[in-house]
């Protein structure tokens, strides 16, 4: 949360506001955090199965190129030039590991079902100097730059609340067997927002693309997963290959979700199906969160600056 203290100090947020459907009184935001300085009041942040080193907390890291995922409806456009407006205000700040990126001419558009395959052609045709790589989704905006959080072999990931692979261990036999182990070597995660070496992608997304293609062929998993699903094909494709994710809590800040619920001011990205949302958007009421607040003029100072930002 944006304004936490620590230890009387403001904690500084590190990281992206991400997701742009959320109300008042009731809203869903995504915002990925990390805080730096003294913890003492809230305790350190551990996977249960792999954590960071000490020795390495606040060390910068190798630079990770951040990729892009998106299709070529206004939806998607306009998301992914306020994404990329503040990827660029924020790349050469100190404290970022953000790589440059990739040539003008080679990005492309692909549905969710699609993100696997876009991976698995991109990686094999494109010239990527960083080792390792952000996977980042439209509704990303850079406030701070973000250190690479990824250790050596082992990605840095989100939780997701609503990944339970336990829960759905029934399932989850169908593409992860016994002879694999646990079904709590899943990590209940998707690919983004995830940091994780490039080499360890190479081998995880053909196998993330085919497991999830099986899941969506599946009545049962289709059904019980829907639009999470490729998400589950991440992280079993992620488990079969015996990759463990460090989990950071503090990566991302994650709303509750509101879907159909409207409060008293209103904001949702779905509203904007065909093209971009106006400029200057009203800032909500006093008493909103504060994170929320961010959000809103993130998008206004985006869109003030973006050329043609009406027409495009």
């Amino acid at each position: 949360m944006i304004g936490r203290k620590n230890a009387g100090r403001a904690s500084p947020l590190l990281l992206v506001l991400l997701a742009f459907g959320f109300f008042i009184a009731t809203y869903n935001l995504l915002i990925l955090v990390m805080h730096k300085g003294n913890r003492s009041d809230a305790g350190e942040l551990h996977d249960p199965i792999v954590s960071r080193p000490d020795e390495l907390r606040g060390a910068g890291g190798p630079k990770f190129h951040v990729a892009l995922t998106a299709t070529d409806a206004p939806y998607s456009k306009w998301q992914c030039r306020i994404m990329y407006y503040w990827y660029k205000k924020m790349k050469d700040v100190p404290g970022s590991d953000m790589g440059d990126p990739l040539p003008e001419g080679l990005d492309r558009g692909y549905i969710v079902l699609n993100r696997p395959w876009a991976f698995v052609q991109w990686l094999e045709k494109a010239t990527i100097e960083e080792e390792y790589i952000l996977m980042a989704e439209p509704d990303h905006i850079f406030v701070n730059p973000l250190p690479n959080l990824a250790h050596g072999d082992h990605p840095a990931a989100f939780p997701f609340f609503y990944i339970k692979p336990a829960e759905n261990e029934k399932i989850m036999r169908k593409y992860y067997p016994e002879e694999m182990g646990p079904v709590t070597n899943v990590d209940p995660i998707g690919n983004s927002p995830v940091i994780i070496k490039k080499s360890i992608l190479e081998k995880i997304a053909p196998t993330w693309m085919n497991v999830s293609l099986r899941m969506k062929d599946d009545p049962e998993t289709d059904k019980a997963f829907g639009w999470v699903l490729e998400m589950y094909g991440y992280a079993v494709a992620s488990a079969l290959h015996g990759v463990r994710h460090i989990l950071r809590k503090d990566f991302m800040l994650q709303g509750e979700l509101t879907y159909g619920k409207i409060g008293e001011w209103r904001f949702d990205k779905r509203s904007h199906l065909r093209g971009p949302p106006p400029r200057n958007l009203s800032l909500p009421p006093p008493g909103v969160p504060e994170s929320v607040v961010r959000l809103v003029k993130a998008v206004n100072e985006a869109s003030a600056n973006i050329p043609n930002w009406d027409t495009q």
